[in-house]
């Protein structure tokens, strides 16, 4: 009987918004993480932890967090918009986001979703 490996990870690189970019998911048991890049690094790293609230414990509030890089508004924005999804539909596990984004565009988040997606591995 063959096991199943101790980590999953699936990448793709794809053409969004004219730039190539990579995208990386890697499963770990407590957390998800995705690495966006359209410059070949890991670049700004956002822990998105989720937490629940009282109000709708089916849809956790995600707590976003710099961890290296810039902490700007647009990082915070940007990280929940591109993987709240990953983490529910992961059962609310906590994702770890490394991103070097050249393109932050609408056209380019919506993209970015459907890439991640292909590389599902939770």
């Amino acid at each position: 009987m063959e096991s199943q490996p101790v980590v999953m990870s699936k990448q793709k690189t794809e053409v969004v918004c004219g730039v190539s970019t990579q995208v990386v998911c890697t499963a770990f048991s407590s957390h998800i993480l995705v690495v966006v890049t359209q410059f070949g690094k890991m670049g700004t790293l956002v822990s998105l932890e989720p937490s629940n609230v009282a109000s709708d414990i089916s849809k956790p509030l995600l707590t976003t967090k710099v961890l290296l890089g810039p902490d700007e508004p647009l990082i915070h924005v940007f990280a929940k918009n591109l993987v709240a999804f990953v983490s529910q539909e992961a059962g609310n596990k906590a994702v770890l986001l490394a991103m070097a984004m050249k393109d932050k565009s609408m056209g380019a988040l919506k993209a970015l979703k459907e890439v991640i997606r292909e590389c599902q591995v939770w």
